[in-house]
C-alpha cells in the first residue's frame, strides 16, 4: 500500500514527524536569529497604517511563511539521494509535502479571518447603535480587504484540489503496477481482481483525506488554540463551574474527548461488519464474471445464494448503523449548543460585543472540530479499516524485499507481460 508509492515507508514518515519536531524546536529556538540572516521579509513585508491591525504579510508572518516552505522542501532533497523509489519521487514526497503547505497557509488565512471578523462585527454594532458614526467608504473598505484574500485563497485551494486528484490517482497507479507484477501469486486469492481495482483506489483516496484532515487539525490547533484561550479571558464564568482560566479551551476538549469516545464505542463491531460485507459482495461479483464467459456458471441456484448472503450482512449492517448514526447525530447536533451554553453567563451579562461573539464562536467552531477528528472522521475511518485489513492480507502474499516504483512502462511489468506456457510458481515472481 505504501511501499509502491513512498520511498521506504516508515523511515520516511518517521523522519517527517522527527524533521517536524527539529524545526519547531528551531523555530521556538533560533527563529530571531535565524530571521536577520535568512528573512526576506525586508522586501516583501507590507507595514501595518497607523492604528490598523497587522496585515497578513507584516514582515514577521513573511518570515513565518518562509520557514515553513524552506523547513518543508528542505526535508524533500535527502529523499531524493535515499531513495530507490526515484520515479514516484515528485510524487510521493514534494507532492506530500506541497500539499501540507497549502493546508498550512489555508489555516493561517483561517486565522487571519478569524481577526477581520472580530473587526468587521464590531464595527457593525458601532453602526447600528450610532447612525452614521461609520463611512460607507470605511465598509466597502473593510470588503475589499477580504476581498483582496479570498480570491487567491479560492484560486489556491481549486488548484490543490487538482493537483490532489492527479496525487491520488499517481498513488493508484503505483499500487496497481507493483501489485500486478506480482500477479502469479496473488491471482488464486479471493476476489483478487477486486482488490486491485478498487481497494487499492479506495484505499488511496481514503488515506489521503484523513492524511490532510488529521495534518489540518493539528495545524489548526497550533493557529487557533492560542487564539481561543486569549479569547477565554473574556468569558468571566462557565455556567456551574465559575471562573477558569483558558475554559473555552477545555470545553472545546470536554466536548471532543466525550464524542470521541462515545462513538468509538457505539461503533466499534462496524469496521469488522464492514470487512464481511466485501468479502461476500467479491464472491457475488466474482460468480457474476464467470457467467459472462461460462454457460454453466452463475446458475439461477447459486445466485440466489450468494444474494442472499449479500442481503443477510448488508441488513445486518444497517442495524448496526440504526444505532451509531442515533449516536452519532445526537451528538454533532448538540455540540453545536456548547459554545453558547459556555457563553451565556457572559452574553447574559453584556461583557461581549458582537464581533468578539463571532471570533469566539469561529475559534471554538475550529479548536472543537480539530480536537474530535477522530469523532468527525468515525464512518471514513471504519471504511479505511476494512479496506486494509484487505489489502494487508493480500500484500502478506508479496516478499518484504520487492522491488517498488513499477509503473506500466518498467521492465519488470512487462517481463511479467510476455506470454508463458504455465502458470508461474509460488516462488519465481520472487525475481521481480
Amino acid at each position: 500500500m505504501f511501499r509502491s508509492f513512498f520511498p521506504q515507508p516508515r523511515m520516511f514518515f518517521t523522519s517527517a514527524l522527527a524533521w517536524t519536531i527539529l524545526a519547531m524546536a528551531l523555530w521556538y529556538g533560533l527563529g530571531s536569529q535565524l530571521q536577520g540572516v535568512l528573512s526576506v521579509a525586508p522586501l516583501l513585508g507590507v507595514p501595518p497604517a497607523g492604528g490598523d491591525e497587522a496585515p497578513f504579510f507584516n514582515t514577521d508572518r513573511v518570515w513565518l511563511y518562509q520557514y515553513i516552505i524552506m523547513a518543508g522542501y528542505l526535508f524533500c532533497v535527502p529523499w531524493y539521494f535515499l531513495n530507490a523509489n526515484k520515479r514516484w519521487y515528485w510524487w510521493s514526497v514534494v507532492g506530500s509535502v506541497t500539499i501540507i503547505e497549502v493546508v498550512y497557509f489555508d489555516v493561517q488565512i483561517g486565522a487571519w479571518m478569524n481577526d477581520w471578523y472580530g473587526e468587521f462585527f464590531n464595527m457593525i454594532q458601532g453602526a447600528l447603535q450610532t447612525p452614521g458614526s461609520v463611512p460607507i467608504e470605511r465598509f466597502w473598505g473593510e470588503l475589499s480587504t477580504v476581498l483582496y484574500v479570498l480570491l487567491p485563497r479560492i484560486a489556491v485551494l481549486v488548484l490543490n484540489a487538482f493537483f490532489i486528484a492527479h496525487y491520488l490517482f499517481r498513488w493508484r497507479r503505483a499500487m496497481t503496477f507493483f501489485y500486478q507484477t506480482h500477479w502469479q501469486r496473488l491471482r488464486h486469492i479471493e476476489g483478487a481482481s477486486q482488490r486491485i481495482q478498487e481497494d487499492a483506489q479506495r484505499f488511496s483516496n481514503i488515506v489521503e483525506g484523513l492524511a490532510v484532515a488529521l495534518v489540518s487539525s493539528v495545524m489548526t490547533l497550533l493557529v487557533f488554540l492560542p487564539l481561543l484561550w486569549n479569547l477565554s479571558q473574556h468569558i468571566t464564568e462557565l455556567p456551574l463551574v465559575g471562573p477558569v482560566n483558558g475554559s473555552l479551551v477545555w470545553v472545546a476538549l470536554m466536548s471532543a474527548i466525550f464524542g470521541t469516545v462515545l462513538l468509538g464505542l457505539v461503533g466499534v463491531r462496524l469496521p469488522g461488519l464492514e470487512f464481511q460485507n466485501q468479502r461476500v459482495e467479491a464472491a457475488f461479483r466474482k460468480e457474476l464474471v464467470y457467467g459472462e464467459d461460462d454457460k454453466e456458471r452463475a446458475a439461477p441456484p447459486t445466485i440466489r445464494e450468494l444474494f442472499l448472503g449479500v442481503q443477510h450482512n448488508y441488513f445486518r449492517l444497517y442495524g448496526h448503523y440504526l444505532y451509531f448514526n442515533v449516536a452519532r447525530y445526537v451528538y454533532v447536533q448538540g455540540a453545536n449548543f456548547v459554545p453558547l451554553i459556555a457563553m451565556a453567563p457572559s452574553i447574559v451579562a453584556g461583557t461581549m460585543t458582537l464581533g468578539l461573539f463571532q471570533q469566539v464562536s469561529n475559534a471554538f467552531g475550529q479548536v472543537e472540530d480539530s480536537f474530535r477528528f477522530l469523532a468527525n472522521s468515525w464512518t471514513t475511518i471504519i471504511s479505511l479499516i476494512s479496506v486494509y485489513k484487505r489489502l494487508r492480507a493480500f500484500e502478506s502474499n508479496i516478499p518484504h524485499d520487492a522491488a517498488s516504483g513499477v509503473d506500466y512502462d518498467d521492465p519488470l511489468f512487462l517481463l511479467y507481460s510476455e506470454p508463458k506456457t504455465s502458470d508461474a510458481t509460488p516462488e519465481q515472481p520472487a525475481q521481480f
